[in-house]
């Protein structure tokens, strides 16, 4: 189906055929700034416009939200603020996004006269609905909550945003880990500003909205505390402030304990402490409440209210930080827990690999792949005397989707929706150059084994070959029915292999020398999202959205076998250096490693908690032993040993999905492109 965003429509749901909308007779915009399609609305802003749900279609199909801003105000004066405020919106989230508690901004951008922004979309259940499907929270509940949440109140205070609406409907409990999301900033401003709305309205929501909001319009820091107060109070009791404020006012508050048992929790009472903390909170003077979310993390953390069950905590810094080896997949709460502990022993960490071990580096060709490694092949030197630092490299506009580093390790590619590609020099960060010429995003790049050449796909549909000494155009390759999502150069530099979209489904070889079509392998039923040569040259993997890898001989372009086992679409796929291994990264959050001989599965690799986008091996056996590197929609970069199939370490990046990850050829650095405010990263290895 396909969203009318007309913010008046009272049907709004078209089928997809429709031009123009059934009810209310709009032309329909299939795609919003040219690559989300609005498919249902999720909320109603009441004459400021919607907000819909729609999928993106540069990545896959991706979920996320998109906000319309359609104000109907009279004169140009109100116009012209509510349009400032709503700019100061997009650039207020674009800072926050640095927080894994708050949505990242995808996108800004105006279109028919009305404003729009794009953010992610979290998978899960907000609090009102989750409260209505269960028992109200109980004590330790509330504490977990209010643990939660406090970090992130923080992070925006201290950055001169309020959020002014929280209550329930806006603190979704993320699926993957049961973190609180905090959303909906569309009420935010900055401290200092005087904006007040006119007489009968206000930014917040009656019960949950703190008395010097309503009455001023004016809100600060304990102005979130004291709805934070409320949402707990509904929380813990069932009731919504909402309605008491209907026929009491605000006089709910100073009476507030007496739905404890009225509420049908007789026999269940809360502690001393945290009753204070909760009066506290709901001080209706603002000079009595808390004033900083640092006051109630204090309370909260007294010897009578400490946690009874960890909470995962907030880290409140946005530089990348590393989890130590360990024994086996890191869960999210243990993973952060570890790094609380660790970051209130030291303001700066270095920490250790520990022992890994790798794969032995002799090419074999399919037909001779041994049977899995049943034990280490030789054993890593202990360098747990070594860490990765990170650094963003800065230059694109729009998200990264692939990176590559240079055979010879002295260049890092990356490609962007911005339909540029940048050239890095690894010894001093500087850009080298900027290649310009395709005219729609850049899905692939790949450097040509003699580092000279470098190949691009594009939704353009086309690939198109540079000269990296001159920054030049050597050609375009042409013929495709659908956008280019992979490329890779065969291990003799001399063929080079091309995935497409789903329109075609095909993979292509291309004769590098005369820029001519050899073949066309057929064979899956989607898109192919990934192609990888063999070490050998001898062999091709492409892994599609059909959710299958496919293994092809290229002496006569006849498919080999296919591997199944996923339950969503392949996103990437990379042999190990020896040719014996290779891995797949998928939508379904896994990576599945494989035996490529009698097509059996090794091992499935669980620890991410959205789609696995990239995978990458070493590109030979280096002195840090590390093998394989996953990069993710869950905002992280893992490293595993590919022997034990178990997690060696995560380098959380802060803000924005990971696309592509990358390695450099000595294995002292990581490439992760992707989105948010830091798009390009590399993290370095230091002694």
């Amino acid at each position: 189906m396909l969203c009318c965003v007309n913010p008046d429509c009272q049907k709004p749901l078209n089928p997809d055929k429709n031009n123009y909308c059934h009810s209310c007779r709009a032309e329909l915009i299939p795609l919003l700034g040219g690559r989300y399609r609005p498919t249902q609305v999720l909320s109603d802003e009441g004459g400021f416009g919607r907000t819909y749900l729609a999928k993106d279609v540069h990545k896959l199909n991706e979920c996320c939200v998109v906000k319309q801003f359609a104000p109907k105000l009279q004169g140009t004066g109100p116009l012209t603020k509510a349009v400032e405020l709503f700019k100061q919106e997009a650039s207020r989230l674009q800072e926050l996004a640095e927080h894994p508690q708050i949505p990242t901004l995808l996108a800004y951008f105006e279109q028919n006269s009305y404003l729009f922004l794009v953010q992610q979309f979290i998978d899960g259940q907000n609090l009102l609905k989750e409260s209505e499907t269960r028992a109200n929270y109980n004590e330790t509940e509330i504490r977990q909550l209010l643990l939660d949440l406090l970090p992130v109140l923080k992070f925006i205070h201290v950055r001169g945003v309020i959020h002014r609406d929280i209550k329930p409907q806006n603190i979704i409990r993320r699926q993957s880990d049961g973190r609180l999301i905090l959303i909906d900033f569309g009420a935010s401003k900055l401290l200092t500003a005087t904006v007040q709305t006119k007489i009968g309205t206000v930014i917040g929501s009656h019960g949950y909205t703190a008395l010097e909001q309503m009455q001023d319009g004016k809100a600060y820091p304990a102005s979130d505390l004291f709805s934070l107060g409320a949402t707990c109070f509904h929380l813990l009791t069932g009731v919504r402030p909402s309605q008491l404020w209907i026929y009491q006012g605000y006089a709910w508050v100073a009476s507030w304990r007496q739905h404890l048992t009225s509420s049908g929790r007789d026999g269940i009472s809360i502690s001393m402490e945290l009753g204070e903390v909760l009066d506290k909170l709901l001080q209706l003077d603002i000079q009595k409440r808390y004033q900083s979310a640092d006051e109630v993390i204090t309370d909260l953390m007294t010897p009578q209210l400490a946690p009874l069950s960890s909470v995962p905590p907030t880290i409140l810094t946005p530089t990348f930080t590393a989890t130590p080896a360990n024994k086996g997949p890191v869960s999210p709460k243990s993973n952060n827990n570890l790094k609380s502990q660790l970051l209130l022993g030291s303001s700066i960490l270095v920490l250790g690999l520990g022992g890994v071990w790798y794969f032995q580096s002799r090419p074999h060709t399919v037909s001779e792949v041994p049977e899995p490694i049943s034990q280490p092949i030789q054993p890593q030197k202990n360098v747990s005397e070594n860490s990765y630092l990170p650094k963003p490299f800065k230059g694109h506009s729009s998200d990264v989707n692939s990176v590559a580093f240079s055979p010879d390790g002295t260049t890092l590619g990356s490609a962007s929706d911005d339909k540029t590609i940048k050239l890095w020099n690894l010894t001093d960060g500087q850009e080298i150059r900027t290649l310009e010429g395709h005219s729609n995003w850049i899905w692939t790049i790949a450097f040509s084994p003699d580092s000279k050449i470098l190949a691009s796909g594009s939704a353009d549909k086309t690939i198109k070959l540079w000269n990296l000494e001159t920054g030049k155009l050597i050609r375009t390759l042409q013929g495709n029915s659908d956008g280019v999502t992979s490329v890779a150069f065969s291990p003799d530099g001399k063929t080079l292999a091309s995935g497409n979209a789903s329109k075609d489904m095909k993979i292509k070889l291309w004769n590098l020398e005369t820029g001519k079509l050899i073949r066309t392998l057929e064979g899956h039923t989607s898109g192919v999202a990934s192609v990888v040569f063999s070490p050998d040259g001898k062999t091709l993997a492409s892994g599609s959205w059909d959710k299958t890898i496919k293994l092809w001989n290229l002496e006569t372009g006849k498919l080999i076998r296919t591997l199944e086992g996923n339950a969503e679409s392949i996103l990437s796929v990379a042999f190990a250096p020896d040719g014996v291994i290779l891995a797949s990264g998928s939508k379904d959050k896994t990576i599945k490693l494989w035996n490529l001989k009698t097509g059996k599965l090794i091992h499935t690799l669980k620890g991410h908690h959205d789609k696995v986008n990239s995978v990458a091996f070493l590109p030979s056996v280096s002195s840090n032993g590390i093998t394989l590197v996953s990069g993710s929609s869950d905002k992280t970069i893992k490293l595993w040993n590919p022997v034990t199939g178990k997690e060696i370490r995560t380098l959380e990046t802060g803000s924005g999905y990971i696309y592509a990850v990358a390695i450099s050829p000595d294995g002292q650095t990581i490439a992760g492109g992707g989105s948010g405010e830091n798009i390009l990263k590399i993290w370095q290895m230091i002694n």
